[in-house]
């Protein structure tokens, strides 16, 4: 954060705070993809072949370390902009989570049809 106060103006602090929620409710979307990765891989029943739910679960896993990873990048860049007075950038987390959670699904779907 310190390298922010050097960069550009302090912003209106309402347009920061609503970027630091908009960061914490993707981290509570990422960390919800874990446990329900954790959840589908040691407490749903064995019923499908074990290589698919293990797949399911390491993709809820994967999208879940990315998604962090994004929203960090994502609030550094909104950051960056409103003390510039740029553009926000465009909002490519929603496309990344839907596009992994039809993955997820359409895995499920396959457990559920084996």
């Amino acid at each position: 954060m310190a390298r922010d106060r050097r960069l550009g103006e302090d912003p209106d602090y309402r347009f920061s705070l609503a970027n630091e929620r908009t960061f914490l409710a993707w981290i509570r979307t990422a960390l919800a993809l874990l446990a329900g990765g954790v959840a589908l891989v040691a407490v749903v029943p064995d019923f499908g072949p074990s290589w698919l739910k293990h797949t399911a679960g390491a993709v809820l896993l994967l999208l879940s370390v990315t998604l962090s990873l994004l929203a960090y990048r994502r609030w550094r860049l909104t950051e960056t902009a409103l003390r510039t007075g740029q553009s926000l950038p465009a909002p490519h987390l929603l496309q990344i989570l839907s596009t992994g959670l039809v993955i997820v699904a359409f895995v499920v779907l396959a457990l559920l049809v084996f």
